[in-house]
């Protein structure tokens, strides 16, 4: 015990002064300010914002006993540890919670269901949505106004697709998981680890002014200020559309941004939807190009969601380009990555009126193999092949192999990357701010770049 307790005290000296103090309020409230808490009373306080079935498995760990029975109640060391081992505790330590959460002793040995592991991961996904929904954040307004929900089914979808990568085969998992399997899927599953931080600071009052037993919106309490823990990116190019045409759903939001290489995923621009730019392969490709990374999100007549990460801007071009981080994905039926194989870099194309190449917009594979093929005329049709090489463990995206578009849209993510003629303005603009580039221009007896020189020499 006095080992735990050591570990314990050396884990919490990692904490901020601000979690430290909101752990202690929030374990006061629950306590009444007595030193232990009780079950009904820890419930009472979570309230409504988290699922049933987490409270379940959290009161396992907080007040479970040997032999599979529950204490009446839990001291501070015990309520703090929770908290502790899921923000910043190890791989071991945070399996260990998994482990007495759904009421089993962490050894080498000890194999989960994968059912109950998927359980657990569902109560996690829609105990974060819950959250979300009820943020006072703009940024999950702006997207809940605009038709982004979170329904229950896409929660389901959510954590389902959490738990799948615990195993070998992501469609066809096994009925158990053993523990090194199941160490080396915490350990490589970010999205897991960052709704769980999210669920632990609110659980544990990290927005809660306990003074007025309200929620607070301030840059020093919201987690909602710190993206990479929210995984919720800003929306801009909507805040004008009133109705606006939503196919996909806040969980679909979540799961994408979380893949999307960390630079890009403060922030998505809308670009295209074929409902309010109309069924234009012209108007789109006109509106993607030159605006950086995107994701290209399409359903079918069939209601299947699926798209891709192209890693570069769109651009009228005969040849491939783009590189590995791009990835293909689905949202509906179900959510799943395909990553790039390396194999070969057909990883974007787009191209229109030309008469010895295809017209069209295509992420990996072939000519009339792709892994996602929009037809440019006529607009509104499209193919995903059976099998693609340029993405890994790639199965066929949409229900039918010819499909017809119901909604496509692009988003831009991250910031904007300046056009050319942007470019040079800047540069332009930092010359005459800067006597002495100017002064080594001339020097250099070469023009100053408002007169040809595309970029000033380095300094």
């Amino acid at each position: 015990m006095g080992n735990t307790s050591k570990k314990l005290a050396a884990k919490c000296a990692l904490l901020t002064r601000e979690e430290q103090k909101f752990i202690a309020n929030t374990f006061r409230a629950a306590s009444k300010n007595s030193d232990k808490i009780r079950e009904e009373d820890l419930i009472k306080l979570w309230g409504p914002q988290i699922d049933p079935r987490l409270s379940q498995f959290l009161t396992n760990y907080l007040f479970g006993q040997p032999g599979g029975t529950k204490g009446q109640s839990c001291d501070f060391n015990r309520f703090a540890e929770l908290y502790v081992y899921n923000v910043r505790g190890t791989t071991e330590e945070r399996l260990t919670v998994v482990y007495n959460s759904l009421g089993k002793e962490f050894t080498e040995t000890t194999e989960l269901p994968y059912q109950l592991l998927r359980e657990y991961c569902e109560s996690i996904a829609s105990t974060y949505i819950r959250i979300i929904k009820s943020s006072a954040a703009p940024c999950a307004k702006h997207w809940i106004e605009k038709g982004f929900r979170g329904k229950a089914s896409n929660v389901q979808a959510l954590g389902e697709a959490t738990a799948s990568t615990a195993g070998k085969d992501v469609d066809t998992p096994a009925m158990s998981c053993d523990s090194k399997g199941l160490y080396s899927w915490l350990q490589s599953n970010t999205l897991l680890h960052q709704m769980s931080e999210l669920v632990f600071h609110n659980l544990y009052g990290l927005d809660r002014d306990y003074r007025s037993n309200e929620r607070v919106d301030e840059p020093s309490a919201s987690v909602f200020r710190n993206p990479t823990c929210s995984l919720l990116p800003d929306p801009t190019g909507i805040e004008s559309m009133p109705d606006y045409p939503a196919f996909i759903d806040l969980c679909h939001i979540v799961w994408l941004n979380s893949h999307l290489p960390r630079k890009h995923q403060d922030k998505w621009r809308f670009l295209f939807s074929s409902h309010i730019h109309g069924e234009s392969f012209s108007t789109m490709a006109g509106r993607i190009q030159e605006s950086g990374p995107s994701l290209l999100i399409v359903e079918d007549s069939s209601g299947f969601i699926f798209g891709g990460y192209a890693s570069e801007s769109w651009q009228i071009c005969p040849n491939f380009y783009g590189d590995d981080s791009s990835f293909l994905f689905t949202l509906a039926p179900r959510m799943r990555i395909y990553p790039a194989t390396n194999f070969n870099n057909h990883y974007q194309y787009m191209n229109q009126n030309t008469k010895t190449l295809p017209n069209g917009l295509m992420m990996g594979g072939q000519f009339e193999f792709g892994g996602i093929w929009i037809n440019a005329d006529p607009f509104g049709h499209g193919f995903s092949a059976e099998s693609c090489s340029t993405y890994r463990g790639f199965k066929r995206l949409s229900k039918e192999a010819e499909f017809k578009i119901r909604s496509l849209e692009v988003w831009g993510v991250g910031e904007k990357p300046l056009t050319v003629k942007e470019s040079d303005e800047r540069d332009v603009s930092c010359l005459d701010m800067n006597p002495e580039a100017k002064a080594i221009l001339e020097m250099a007896g070469r023009p100053r770049h408002s007169e040809g020189v595309r970029e000033p020499p380095p300094l």
